[in-house]
């Protein structure tokens, strides 16, 4: 589920927002018409109220319930996908759940109360009457028959009693009443099992498939055999709680498919966790060990998974290239052993403002346990990083930070390498891809689950804020010559000058790197008059934050800072002052000049001209 988001639209109600989030760890989101200090703004309550919902988010409103409840009126539909729905008295005094109950509202409701001191006016009948809701069974059980829920529970409600077949604690300790001979059924099981007419049938996740394959096996074989041993087993399906295999297939396609079709995590045990269960197997093989250093790979990983007190409930079977076996906990798993495959998230956080960062890349931060960065760009995100390690790095050590997240992903953690604009251009993506193919790495490290996401660049950030410098072909170029020989970023300055590119330098100037943009505006004056415009974008999105537009004989170093981007004009960028004063820097593709426009090339009207 999403990270919470805590709603406001009045100053006044910012201070107890931050404590719920902080409590809660959500995010506080203001109406930006109202509230300027808040780092998360939207501009249309409705609007943003209806994207939260549909998308999921757990939504807690400081608001009057009336309001909530017109706002979301359009988009109410399916009780059973609907995230919980809170609203909060803006003196902290009640919190009431207006939706999803059953599926964490009130457990959110209380969690709120209990930071603020308030109240949570819980309203649903299960939960006040018996402590339970029937259609909302705890972690590590599956309802099998959601529908005929609201019936039973009203039966129950209605005074008639229970009988419960099979074993589950946070039934049996609950309030509901129980008979030998109640006429509701509430039933245990991890076998396929239709459910009788007055009955509620309960799957536990206490099932582990355990997987090994050929490399490269086929998904679908893999998800074929699974199913296959699932179901001439009697069990079923909903009882998986995870797919187990050896860490050797952390990489895997096949075992990774087979977890996504069933719903469940892939874990993963070292050969050595596996050799442990040797005395356990059925089917131990020398040629396992030969190649794996373990006797069995599916009953091994599945045995590995259920512990001591579990057993072997389904030996291994074969198709052509992959095993299947099975074995059953005594009590549902939800935690788990092993360790899952790691996932290493590359963004780009954009140059730093909220706003600007992307839905996704935020997604992926809050997915996150682990954060890695040059400080500035974990500093720029602490607002979603609440809850998060953090792993701080000096500007400079690029290898040294890529490396670090690259191992902390093998660990089996999901880890965030944050990257300032977008992670693409001149920034870690690259030396990720490079560190794979270079080596150096674990083993662990290099089955790592790779995502990169983009972010808005630097110089689409000073494009805008200028105008439209990028309207034709441009080129990007760094000036360091840190990594690259001075000789080769010449050659490429003067390719683009004489192209007649805008260009975009990056790492313009440093403390000691001082004549580089200069020879670089020299290359630049004899290919270009010397009135083309120079865009200089400190700052960008952050405090601080300055445009100017110079000419490119006026481009001084003294003026260029680390976190400047220069963007310089081609022959034909174009500056035109509007009635507020404020230059705009353009570089005209042609659309002017099309038959049928009435304008000419450089965005005149003819009939104007002429007066």
């Amino acid at each position: 589920m999403s990270k919470p988001s805590v709603i406001i639209l009045s100053p006044s109600d910012l201070g107890l927002a931050e404590k719920i989030a902080a409590a809660i760890n959500g995010k506080v989101e203001a109406y930006a018409k109202r509230i300027e200090q808040a780092e998360n703004q939207f501009a249309d309550p409705k609007q943003h109220l209806q994207q939260l919902f549909l998308a999921g988010t757990p939504i807690i409103a400081i608001m009057a319930t009336g309001a909530v409840m017109r706002l979301l009126a359009p988009v109410l539909d399916d009780k059973k996908n609907e995230p919980p729905v809170l609203v909060v008295a803006s003196d902290g005094s009640c919190v009431v759940p207006l939706l999803g109950g059953h599926h964490g509202a009130n457990n959110l409701a209380r969690s709120i109360a209990e930071a603020i001191d308030g109240d949570a006016a819980i309203t649903t009948s299960g939960d006040l009457k018996f402590g339970v809701a029937l259609d909302a069974p705890p972690a590590g059980y599956a309802l099998a028959n959601h529908d005929a829920a609201k019936e039973l529970m009203a039966k129950l409600l209605s005074g008639e009693a229970a009988r419960l077949d099979g074993e589950a604690e946070w039934l049996s300790s609950s309030q509901i009443p129980f008979s030998p001979n109640g006429e509701v059924a509430l039933r245990i099981t991890d076998q396929q099992s239709a459910p009788g007419t007055e009955e509620l049938v309960y799957h536990p996740a206490n099932l582990v498939l355990g997987m090994g394959c050929e490399r490269g096996a086929d998904p679908h074989e893999a998800i074929d055999l699974a199913e296959r041993v699932i179901a001439d087993s009697g069990f079923t399906q909903q009882s998986i709680a995870c797919v187990a295999s050896i860490d050797l297939k952390a990489d895997e396609p096949a075992i990774h498919r087979v977890a996504e079709h069933f719903g469940v995590p892939a874990m993963f045990f070292t050969a050595e966790e596996l050799e442990l269960q040797a005395p356990r197997l059925v089917n131990p093989s020398d040629v396992v060990f030969a190649e794996t250093g373990c006797h069995g790979v599916a009953e091994g990983a599945a045995l590995a998974m259920v512990g001591a007190d579990g057993c072997l409930a389904v030996e291994k079977k074969k198709s052509k290239r992959v095993t299947a076996a099975i074995a059953r906990s005594t009590t549902p798993i939800t935690e788990f052993a092993g360790r899952s495959r790691g996932t290493l998230f590359v963004v780009g956080i954009g140059p730093g403002k909220a706003s600007w960062r992307s839905p996704e890349v935020t997604s992926m931060i809050e997915a996150s346990s682990d954060l890695v960065g040059y400080s500035l760009y974990l500093d720029l995100i602490e607002d979603i990083g609440i809850g998060k390690i953090r792993h701080d790095f000096d500007l400079g050590a690029e290898e040294l930070r890529v490396r670090h997240a690259m191992e902390l992903a093998g660990e089996g953690k999901t880890v965030c390498l944050i990257c300032s604009g977008d992670a693409g251009i001149y920034a870690m993506a690259t030396l990720v891809f490079e560190l794979l193919e270079k080596g150096g790495l674990s083993e662990a490290a290099r089955k790592i689950a790779i995502e990169v996401s983009p972010g808005i660049s630097a110089l689409q950030a000073a494009a805008s804020l200028a105008g439209a410098p990028l309207g034709h072909d441009f080129c990007t170029i760094s000036l360091s010559d840190l990594l690259t020989p001075w000789p080769d970023i010449e050659r490429r300055v003067t390719a683009a000058a004489e192209g007649d590119f805008v260009i975009a330098f990056y790492n313009p100037v440093s403390r000691r790197r001082r004549r580089q943009l200069a020879d670089a505006k020299q290359i630049l004056l004899t290919h270009r008059p010397a009135d083309t415009p120079v865009i200089l974008a400190t700052n960008l999105g952050r405090k601080g934050e300055a445009v100017r537009v110079v000419p490119l004989t006026d481009l001084q170093v003294e003026d260029v800072d680390m976190l400047t981007v220069v963007l310089v004009g081609s022959s034909q960028s174009r500056v035109v002052k509007t009635g507020d004063g404020k230059n705009w820097v353009y570089t005209p593709r042609g659309y002017a000049a099309k038959e049928g426009t009435g304008i000419t090339q450089h965005g005149e009207n003819p009939g104007e001209a002429a007066q």
